[in-house]
């Protein structure tokens, strides 16, 4: 006795209208298709790209003013064991290691475990006297250069 398979029990209309729905399903996207998912993409790119750079430039801004205000925290420590800051020849690296030049504090102590380069892979810049405040602290910005605008701009001390 031959078995029968269920696509021998179907007549041929329902057997062919089987055979297009699998051929139309495996067809895969036309062009069209593919070319309205891309322009969707590019659109949705071109909106939220320029969002996420201006996150990443305010947040090297704030990480530039938290370093600054560390920096300003260490060097009143400083006075306060030494009762002068440190000069500007001696700079930053006095909240790091004893000064040899200049005047020898009197009570020295490590102050920061090491200098932090500014978000933008400068050194920090001090001044002895400042010229906006009794010490300046203060990073040059993206470009790297004294003034500018937007993320160019000094961050400092004074601010």
């Amino acid at each position: 006795m031959k078995r029968l398979t269920l696509s021998e029990h179907q007549p041929d209309a329902s057997r062919d209208r089987a055979t297009r729905l699998k051929r139309r399903l495996s067809r895969g996207f036309t062009l069209i298709e593919l070319m309205v998912v891309l322009v969707i993409i590019g659109v949705l790119a071109a909106l939220v790209v320029p969002n996420v750079l201006d996150r990443a430039d305010d947040a090297r801004v704030g990480a530039a003013r938290t370093d600054v205000n560390n920096i300003k925290q260490a060097l009143k420590l400083y006075k306060l064991d030494n009762l002068r800051y440190p000069t500007t020849e001696q700079g930053l690296n006095a909240l790091v290691t004893r000064p040899t030049a200049g005047p020898q504090p009197l009570n020295w102590k490590p102050y920061l475990e090491k200098l932090p380069q500014d978000p933008w892979g400068q050194p920090y810049q001090y001044l002895n006297p400042g010229l906006r405040g009794e010490v300046d602290v203060f990073s040059f910005g993206a470009d790297g250069k004294s003034g500018g605008t937007g993320r160019d701009a000094d961050i400092g001390s004074w601010q």
